[in-house]
């Protein structure tokens, strides 16, 4: 018999981008983490499941000081994903790898914000900062200042952020995509994703759907998720609001 010779096809690598969060650590460390720990109290397990990127270029860690550091953030339940911004020689294998080529995004800084407010508690979570995100898909040319019109779907993995105004979308917004806007949020198709308004402070924003999937709503800080909102509203249109510390959520029909 003569046997078949099966020729080794060559292993194919691909390249794929996420999102994650950038932080920062600023000395000294324990009153950073102490920040850290305001704005976790207000949204308990945000970061869980998010992946992280540490930004150490600012401080000279040593390679036992960086996995303390990692160690202190993993007993919050924030994972690191990479680190960036240090010599790739003083990380041994059980550290996370050093990251290059990273984008800059638009960032919001609302922890530190909101504890110089000093908020009342509330029975309401609220969310903590925006994570960094990429640039709108696209925007027409003229618009009202203090707003930013979409006529474009916003699809799965893209986050706008625009915190002078209101945010309108022509469109749906996909699972796994978010909508920050610094006033209210006017979504004309279907709302499956995220969506977050009132982040600079506003708490007399307002969240508006044609048909609401969503998987959270936040408005000025305070939040629901999917579970927290009630099954007879899904498939229908509503508007969120706040009152006090209380999330309103009702149909519009």
């Amino acid at each position: 018999m003569i046997g078949a010779v099966r020729q080794r096809q060559s292993m194919r690598f691909c390249g794929r981008s996420y999102m994650a969060f950038l932080f920062t650590p600023e000395m000294p460390l324990e009153n950073w983490l102490a920040d850290l720990d305001s704005g976790l109290e207000r949204s308990p397990g945000f970061f869980i499941g998010r992946p992280v990127v540490l930004d150490l270029s600012p401080l000279q860690l040593s390679s036992t000081e960086i996995a303390e550091l990692i160690a202190r953030l993993q007993e919050r339940d924030i994972r690191i994903m990479g680190v960036e911004g240090v010599d790739p020689a003083i990380l041994g294998p059980e550290l996370p790898p050093v990251l290059r080529g990273g984008r800059a995004a638009s960032t919001i800084e609302m922890l530190r914000d909101r504890q110089e407010k000093a908020p009342e508690p509330a029975p309401a979570t609220p969310v903590p900062a925006a994570p960094a995100a990429a640039a709108p898909a696209a925007a027409p040319s003229q618009q009202p200042a203090g707003s930013l019109l979409l006529e474009t779907p916003v699809r799965s993995g893209q986050s706008i952020i625009f915190t002078e105004g209101d945010v309108t979308v022509l469109g749906s917004v996909g699972s796994g995509a978010e909508i920050v806007a610094g006033g209210s949020i006017h979504i004309y198709g279907t709302l499956r994703g995220r969506a977050m308004a009132g982040v600079t402070g506003n708490s007399k924003a307002r969240i508006f759907c044609n048909k609401i999937e969503a998987e959270l709503l936040a408005i000025d800080g305070y939040y629901r998720t999917a579970e927290d909102i009630n099954a007879s509203l899904r498939n229908r249109p509503v508007q969120a609001w706040l009152e006090g510390s209380t999330m309103m959520i009702t149909a519009l029909n």
